[in-house]
This record gives structure tokens, C-alpha cells and sequence, in this order.
């Protein structure tokens, strides 16, 4: 019965995740009757609707909201007690959900994962990438193990510093500016500034750099993608505020300069709910994170 329960645990999550009981029935490897057999006999057994129906897909009712959280944790609670039994009979398998934003995905994760998948074949390892915001609701949530942050975040997780990403300010190598060694944040009073979204981009992490310096920018654009403040960058559109990590393979005709003070930065981490009470795959991927920075230092 506790196996049955399980697997229509996992229906039920793989309908909310993906919308669609055809999508999840292609996902899980069932047909849509099975699918829907499994739904409605949870609903039978709990006494309400979990799920309704319409043209915009299926979605939680209030009551199936409130079960979700219980069905996630014994979900979660399941995985870690396989990867435990695994680890005691000396096997090395799970799965680790990470949630990441663009620039751990760019610089650190691909050898991260070669690195751990090396020491580790058989743990899966699987990565949602999206924006701070994002990754704080995805932790809340139970949907990653854990994720990489931009610090300060909410006192409900446990975190592990890892990397301060120093801040620097770009702009186009024919602008005056481009020559300075340090740029003063009243030198661009007067400049147009493209700024990273809050929602999406690092655009947190400058706006806390401009609180301490009491800065108001002159902001003509604001942008999600990185790579678009550069290209308007590189345009002589404006100038701009980016953490060192995103500036890895700038154009040759985009300078990056520090700011005063050069002690504004990012500070990288990882967030969970409980690191203690990590699955084994879970941990050990940490530990390979923390091994891999100190090695890069």
C-alpha cells in the first residue's frame, strides 16, 4: 500500500510540475488513463478535489495546495531513505536537483559536474536554472535540494558562503571613462545607465551597491539578459554595473573598470533548507562544490 501511495505521490507532483496529466503520463512512462485513475482514487481517499481542469491546463485546489507540501516531503523523505540503503550496501546513486542562475551555469557548473561525475557516474544530477527569486521559491518550495544564491537571503535557510564576485562597472572602450583605473560613482552621475532586472537578473546585487553609495542612477533601460546589457553596452547606448563572474568573454570594445572603494560585490553561496539533513547524493555533491572553489583559490 505504502508503494502504491508513493508512486500516486509522484503522479499527482509530476501533473502540478508539468501541467499537463498527457505530458506527465509521457514523462512517468503511463497513459493518460492511469494517470487520471491514480488522481481520482486520491481523491476518493482523501474526501476533496486535489486538482481542477480547464482550458489553461490543471492547477492545485486550496486544499490540494495543503497536501502538496506533505506529498513533497515524503517524496523527498523516500529518495533519501533509497540513497541511505544504497550507501550502506556501498552504492553510490540519487538524484541531485540544484537550482542555478546563469553565471554558476556558465562558470562553475560544467566542471563542477565533470568533476562529480567522475568520483560519482551513477548520481543523476539535474539543474533548474532561473533567476534569484526563482531559486528562493524553488528552495522554499521542496523543488531543488538546494541552490546557488546571491547573499543576504531569508534567515529560513541554511547557507554556505563560497565566492565573492567583485563588481565592476563597463562600458564602451571609446568612451573617456574607459581609461580610468577606478571609476568614481560621481563620474556617472550624468551617464545613461542600463540596468539589470531585480526579477530575473543580478539587478539586487547593484541596487544594493548603489544604496550603500547613495547613488541614483539615470536609468534608460532595464534588462534581463546579461548579455543584452553588454550588446548595449558595446552600442555606446550607456554604461553599466555587472558582477565580475557575467564578464567572462567580454567584446574587445567593452572595458570593464572597477568602482571605488573596490569592496562592492556579490556574495555567492549555497541555500537549503537544512544542510544536516541533506540526501547522501545531495551532500556529496556539496562537498565537491566546496572542494572545487578552494581549488579554483
Amino acid at each position: 500500500m505504502a508503494i502504491l501511495s508513493l508512486v500516486k505521490f509522484q503522479i499527482i507532483k509530476a501533473v502540478v510540475d508539468l501541467g499537463s496529466i498527457t505530458r506527465a503520463g509521457e514523462t512517468l512512462n503511463l497513459t493518460q488513463s492511469a494517470i487520471s485513475h491514480a488522481i481520482t482514487s486520491l481523491e476518493k481517499e482523501y474526501g476533496f478535489s486535489l486538482l481542477t481542469r480547464s482550458r489553461s491546463g490543471i492547477k492545485l485546489t486550496p486544499n490540494g495546495r495543503v497536501v502538496l507540501h506533505y506529498i513533497e516531503e515524503m517524496l523527498h523523505t523516500s529518495e533519501k531513505m533509497k540513497q541511505v540503503i544504497a550507501e550502506i550496501n556501498g552504492l553510490e546513486i540519487g538524484t541531485v536537483t540544484i537550482g542555478t542562475f546563469s553565471s554558476v551555469s556558465v562558470q562553475w557548473l560544467p566542471d563542477i559536474i565533470r568533476t562529480f561525475k567522475q568520483q560519482f557516474p551513477r548520481i543523476e544530477v539535474k539543474l533548474h536554472e532561473g533567476g534569484y527569486q526563482d531559486i528562493h521559491q524553488w528552495i522554499l518550495n521542496g523543488d531543488v535540494d538546494f541552490g546557488f544564491v546571491s547573499l543576504p537571503i531569508s534567515e529560513k535557510f541554511d547557507v554556505i558562503t563560497l565566492k565573492k564576485d567583485k563588481m565592476l562597472c563597463i562600458l564602451p572602450q571609446s568612451h573617456p571613462l574607459s581609461q580610468n583605473d577606478i571609476i568614481a560613482f560621481s563620474d556617472l552621475r550624468n551617464e545613461p545607465f542600463i540596468m539589470p532586472m531585480t526579477k530575473g537578473g543580478c539587478g539586487l546585487d547593484v541596487k544594493r551597491v548603489f544604496k550603500k553609495h547613495r547613488f541614483a542612477p539615470k536609468t534608460i533601460f532595464e534588462l534581463k539578459d546579461d548579455q543584452a546589457i553588454i550588446s548595449m553596452v558595446n552600442n555606446g547606448l550607456g554604461v553599466s554595473i555587472l558582477p565580475e563572474m557575467v564578464l567572462s568573454n567580454l567584446p574587445s570594445t567593452v572595458r570593464a573598470v572597477n568602482i571605488e572603494g573596490k569592496e562592492d560585490y556579490r556574495l555567492i553561496g549555497m541555500a537549503a533548507h537544512a544542510f544536516h539533513r541533506a540526501a547522501p547524493a545531495t551532500q556529496k555533491f556539496i562537498k565537491c562544490v566546496e572542494n572545487w572553489i578552494k581549488e579554483q583559490e
